[in-house]
């Protein structure tokens, strides 16, 4: 994970690079899910999640009911007592973490909650999901904290 110790600068200078790629390849992205999620197990498989965390440590996702009453079965706690304890709402009217990094990691970099973790945490960084030209520019930004995304979005520039 020292390759990625700069990661932040190393995805600022690359943004305008992704950024002109999906101005010049908007229609083809759209057609390209398959290559994107090819890409996306590629890196998945080379990148060790446990040595980063980044995404736990800096990343508010958005907690839904669903997340909510999985947690609280999880601690076994009411989902009112999860909301009072570990959530408040943002500028956006959503749940999300009273505090940064998330209360749930731990110090090895685990989840204490893995199995019942929100949904968002489950599916980021989002590069195997359908509809990839969607998110794309959700991508560029994630590139700053996500060596996958980084790596991912690098390697679409050579397709």
């Amino acid at each position: 994970m020292k390759k990625y110790k700069d990661l932040k600068i190393m995805a600022d200078k690359s943004k305008p690079l992704f950024l002109q790629y999906y101005k010049k390849n908007k229609k083809r992205l759209a057609k390209m899910d398959t290559v994107v999620r090819q890409l996306h197990e590629e890196v998945s498989s080379q990148v060790d999640c446990l040595q980063c965390a980044n995404c736990c440590r800096s990343l508010g996702p958005a907690i839904y009911d669903k997340d909510i009453d999985r947690i609280a079965k999880a601690l076994r706690m009411k989902p009112s007592d999860v909301v009072a304890t570990y959530l408040k709402i943002d500028e956006d009217g959503d749940y999300v973490f009273n505090s940064m990094p998330c209360p749930f990691l731990m110090p090895d970099n685990y989840c204490s909650i893995y199995e019942h973790r929100p949904k968002a945490c489950r599916e980021y960084p989002h590069t195997d999901r359908k509809k990839f030209e969607q998110i794309y520019k959700l991508t560029v930004k994630n590139t700053e904290t996500c060596p996958i995304a980084y790596e991912v979005l690098l390697r679409l520039l050579d397709e």
